[in-house]
């Protein structure tokens, strides 16, 4: 137990040596009181050496002021190292020039070296060097001659003190690298999940948009078209009729309430399959999108000669079918005549929905009485969501149409054209 102890005590001790050396001398907290201390505690060992020493080369009245004045500025060696470093000089240099002690300043000079290198270029830290060196040989040349190993002793020290300060500079700064890269990854995940999550909103509101205009616009017109039935001839109610639309009503509401399902589903990530569950339709669930606006009154006629698209492209092609038909209904006049074609031209699936509605403007939604819709930008966007463009406008001759041309690749066609549907009137309908 006393192991485990004294082993997290030593990490937590290490953990603290390197966030020291980790950290930025600059922005360091709490660093004049620290490094108060740090001169007290130089001082301290520096006093020791000068009373223990050589007693021929203990310091006087003047060399004691000197050397203790010497530990001062390192209070601001990390706002100043330079300034620091000349006013230690000028203190150090006296008192070596007195003959005093050597070895007792030692601490502080090395100290303010090794700030000077760890917080400066390494072209300032050479030029310090130099100078440091050439004035301290200078020094020992005129009060000690003889000593040569003195003189290498000193320029060891002073040299490695500066290279340690160039290699903790160069940690820090790879260590900074290191922490900057990770922080831009971070910011660039986040940036991404708001991105995904954006994408993610704009593409559930278009197909609530989509999926619920639709929808209620078939549920106003199959509603009309019964009370049109009730209020004609009350004494020759016709109940087959009636009965009919509101089962379409009711179709339609189930089909809505399917496809709602799966959009909220889908919104609140549900791992589990539920009631309506299920892949959004593609280029299969076009006819059932023609059914539905011939239920409201629409003549369409339909043109399909591409067998399958990737299901990205076939989503977007079923969207802005749906939509496109969804204002027809809505705009063009009662039994509007529609065309309905899906063709593969040069690796590109072309959507075409061509009106001849007898209203100003056709089937265009922003020509209409109401308040504009997103119909026509939701159309876009769903185009662009796969690469693709679409045009949308009223006709010279008449009506309305909108084209898109979504890009898929190479697509499977049948070996010739197949119309799917082909249904011009309601007499033909009959037949």
């Amino acid at each position: 137990m006393q192991q485990t102890t004294k082993a997290g005590g030593s990490r937590r001790i290490g953990e603290r040596v390197m966030a020291a050396i980790n950290r930025d001398p600059l922005t360091a907290p709490h660093r004049t009181r620290n490094d108060a201390l740090l001169a007290v505690a130089w001082a301290v060992p520096a006093t020791a050496m000068a009373l223990l020493g050589d007693k021929g080369l203990r310091p006087d009245a003047l060399g004691w002021t000197l050397l203790l004045a010497g530990h001062v500025p390192l209070v601001w060696r990390r706002r100043h190292p330079l300034p620091v470093l000349l006013a230690v000089m000028v203190c150090i240099a006296p008192y070596h020039a007195l003959d005093n002690n050597h070895a007792a300043p030692i601490f502080a000079t090395m100290v303010v070296l090794y700030t000077v290198a760890a917080t400066g270029t390494v072209r300032r830290t050479l030029l310090v060097g130099a100078t440091v060196l050439g004035v301290t040989l200078l020094l020992n040349t005129l009060t000690n001659p003889d000593g040569t190993m003195e003189i290498l002793r000193i320029s060891g020290w002073v040299v490695a003190f500066l290279f340690c300060g160039i290699d903790v500079r160069y940690y820090r700064q790879y260590v900074a690298a290191i922490v900057d890269r990770a922080v831009r990854a971070e910011r660039t995940r986040e940036e991404e999940a708001r991105r995904r999550v954006a994408e993610e909103r704009l593409r559930i509101a278009r197909d609530l948009h989509d999926l619920l205009a639709h929808s209620i616009t078939l549920i106003g017109v199959q509603t009309s078209v019964a009370a049109h039935v009730l209020a004609a001839d009350p004494e020759r109610l016709d109940r087959a009729a009636v009965a009919k639309a509101l089962d379409d009503i009711a179709e339609t509401c189930r089909t809505a309430r399917g496809e709602l399902r799966t959009t909220l589903d889908l919104l609140r990530e549900q791992g589990v399959a539920g009631e309506g569950r299920g892949p959004l339709p593609g280029l299969d669930g076009v006819p059932d999108l023609v059914a539905a606006a011939r239920l409201a009154g629409a003549r369409v006629e339909t043109a399909v000669r591409v067998r399958q698209a990737p299901p990205a492209v076939g989503a977007a092609a079923y969207r802005i079918v749906q939509e496109a038909l969804t204002n027809v209904v809505r705009h063009a006049g009662p039994e509007p005549a529609v065309r309905v074609e899906l063709s593969e031209e040069r690796g590109a699936l072309r959507v075409s929905v061509i009106d001849e509605g007898v209203c100003p403007g056709g089937a265009n939604p922003e020509g209409a009485d109401d308040a504009p819709g997103y119909g026509l930008v939701g159309m876009r966007e769903r185009a662009r969501s796969v690469g693709g463009t679409l045009d949308a406008g009223p006709r010279d001759e008449g009506g309305f149409q909108v084209t898109a041309v979504l890009p898929v690749g190479t697509v499977e066609t049948a070996g010739t054209a197949e119309t799917v549907g082909t249904v011009g009137t309601d007499r033909e309908r009959d037949r």
